[in-house]
C-alpha cells in the first residue's frame, strides 16, 4: 500500500499575508474556503509538486512560526534564488553544500524553508 504525503499544515498568524506571500513566490492557490465558522482553510501548492500546504484559521494548533525544516527540490537553487529575491524575499545567497545547492528563506512568520538542487549524479 502506497503511503503518500498530500498536504502539510504552516502554522500562520495572518492567512491573507500568507496567501499573499506564497502566491507572490510562484504557489498555485487551489482552495479558499471556510467550511464551517471558525474554519478557513488555504491549500496552495508550489509549481510541479504533488505535495502541497495549508494554511488558514483552525487547522493546526502549531505556534505560528514554528516550523523547520520544509524543503523543496527544483531544477536550479540559483533561479529560484533569483526568484524569491525579485519577489522582495529575504534568501540566502546558493551555497554547495555537498549534497545540493541550497537557498533558504522563511516566510512572514518565521516557518523555514530550504530550496535544494541535487547534484548531478551523472
Amino acid at each position: 500500500m502506497d503511503w503518500k504525503i498530500e498536504l502539510v499544515a504552516i502554522p500562520v498568524t495572518d492567512v491573507d499575508r500568507a496567501k499573499d506571500f506564497y502566491t507572490k513566490i510562484g504557489f498555485n492557490a487551489d482552495f479558499d474556503e471556510s467550511p464551517t465558522e471558525g474554519i478557513r482553510f488555504v491549500q496552495l501548492t508550489p509549481p510541479g509538486s504533488a505535495c502541497s500546504i495549508c494554511i488558514g484559521t483552525g487547522i493546526t494548533e502549531a505556534a505560528p512560526g514554528s516550523v523547520e525544516g520544509m524543503q523543496v527540490v527544483v531544477a536550479s537553487a540559483e533561479a529560484v534564488y533569483e526568484q524569491l529575491v525579485a519577489a522582495g524575499v529575504e534568501a540566502t545567497p546558493v551555497k554547495d553544500m555537498g549534497w545540493g545547492l541550497f537557498t533558504f528563506f522563511a516566510d512572514p512568520d518565521g516557518n523555514k524553508w530550504a530550496v535544494q538542487e541535487l547534484p548531478n549524479r551523472g
